[in-house]
């Protein structure tokens, strides 16, 4: 299957309904909402990135740059109140989330609990 869509992967605003939500139908999304003036945000980036290939593209890594064209709105629309937050997003509805760095035992221990979710 070379029509695999990528496990780790930029989003915008305009693409988020598909992108996030409708392929979430597919395989767990992982929403990471993060900003680069960051620094929280830059030590769980490359913690969920390595959780995701651990998955075997049952999982995914959806990245928006909040401070990108009109990302915020996306923001604003699940009420985030940090950064980063990561939402889990699974049949196309928010399934679970949490804000903050994390080490990669509680990121990987949220995206076991809701597998089967």
């Amino acid at each position: 299957m070379n029509d695999m869509p990528a496990l780790i992967f930029d989003i915008q605003y305009e693409e988020f309904q598909q992108r996030v939500i409708e392929d979430s139908a597919q395989s767990i999304i992982l929403l990471d909402m993060w900003a680069d003036w960051c620094p929280p945000c830059l030590v769980i980036g490359p913690i969920l990135e390595q959780l995701v290939a651990q998955y075997d593209g049952e999982v995914r890594l959806a990245k928006l740059e909040v401070d990108e064209g009109e990302n915020m709105k996306i923001a604003g629309q699940y009420q985030v109140r940090g950064f980063p937050t990561i939402i889990l997003f699974k049949d196309g509805e928010e399934k679970a989330r949490f804000s903050g760095a994390k080490t990669a035992g509680f990121v990987e221990q949220f995206v076991d609990e809701h597998m089967g979710a």
